[in-house]
């Protein structure tokens, strides 16, 4: 986590590292109009292009015990066009996300910061907590979910962190926490989640959860009083909380204010919201740490996927 955390800042602060990365796409599927699966590139011109596929799916725990979040990376050489490797998405895309709400927590939330709430104890919530106690002085976690067994056993789940756990009220946790992340899958047409009651003047926000039209956590009323970045303007204003705003309510997004910390720094005392929808840059980010990490521990097999025939104009003379 501490080296995603610091990689994906510095490819943040240094906008990109030239690389392009369209909005994701998609087709809903499944009955309901509940589950997507989405596609997610990211080109770095003459080195690289990195694919995520994402199966969104939220009755995979209860029905079936599978996460809600299932996807496989894919990396190709840009010269040639040939596979180099081939990950799952699942793990990279839990961390990277609790590595861009660490990064821009940094930025936006008070620097003493001790008490951390979550609305939503599923899977991403571990790794916001685990993200956020790697940069904050966290003393306490408050959580709440709609599934009491969930909100329960996340003490459990976060033990390794060495943090004080107590399921509270969402009214609770407006009341107590510095910062909140929200990391729910709450349904089109169901949001929002917060109140935006009883919220605390310096709150930060990290939304996590919307990813569709329609979709959102966070009350209209609480983003227009706030300072809002997205971590991709184009995706926020189509399927993130930034769809209830207009373009010119969204402030930079954190690739710039990682460029120029000072734009973010006036607006620590006041009430700010990182709109966190994830983009592929993140995903390219995460899959280098993981090759890396692999290859510093021997990990991951090497296959030869391709049919390479020794004749290229003869897909019949196998290599």
């Amino acid at each position: 986590m501490d080296r995603m955390i610091a990689r994906l800042g510095e490819v943040f602060r240094e906008g990109g590292h030239g690389g392009i990365t369209p909005a994701r796409d998609g087709f809903v599927r499944g009955p309901g109009d509940t589950a997507i699966l989405e596609w997610m590139p990211h080109h770095r011109p003459g080195e690289s292009i990195t694919i995520k596929t994402v199966g969104y799916t939220p009755s995979n725990p209860a029905e079936f015990r599978l996460p809600t979040i299932i996807g496989t990376m894919t990396r190709y050489d840009d010269v040639t066009g040939r596979l180099l490797a081939v990950c799952d998405g699942i793990l990279p895309t839990a961390i990277r996300t609790g590595a861009a709400s660490a990064i821009a927590s940094r930025l936006l939330a008070r620097p003493d910061s001790r008490v951390l709430g979550l609305v939503g104890a599923g899977a991403q919530a571990v790794t916001q907590a685990h993200a956020l106690s790697r940069v904050f002085p966290l003393e306490r976690i408050v959580v709440h979910d709609i599934d009491p067994e969930h909100a329960r056993s996340f003490a459990e789940r976060v033990e390794f962190l060495g943090l004080d756990v107590k399921v509270a009220t969402v009214a609770e946790i407006e009341a107590e926490a510095d910062i909140i992340c929200t990391v729910t899958s709450v349904a089109v047409g169901d949001g929002p989640v917060l109140l935006g009651e009883n919220l605390r003047p310096h709150v930060h926000i990290n939304a996590i959860g919307a990813d569709l039209i329609g979709k959102f956590e966070v009350p209209r009323h609480v983003l227009k009083s706030a300072f809002v970045t997205a971590d991709h303007r184009d995706q926020s204003l189509r399927e993130g909380e930034g769809q209830q705003l207009a373009d010119s309510d969204l402030g930079p997004d954190l690739m710039e204010l990682c460029a120029r910390p000072s734009l973010a720094a006036d607006h620590r005392d006041g009430i700010t919201v990182f709109d966190s929808t994830g983009f592929a840059l993140e995903d390219h980010v995460a899959f280098d740490v993981l090759l890396e990490l692999a290859a510093e521990a021997g990990l991951g097999d090497h296959l030869q996927i391709e049919q390479l025939p020794e004749d290229a104009l003869n897909p019949y003379a196998f290599a």
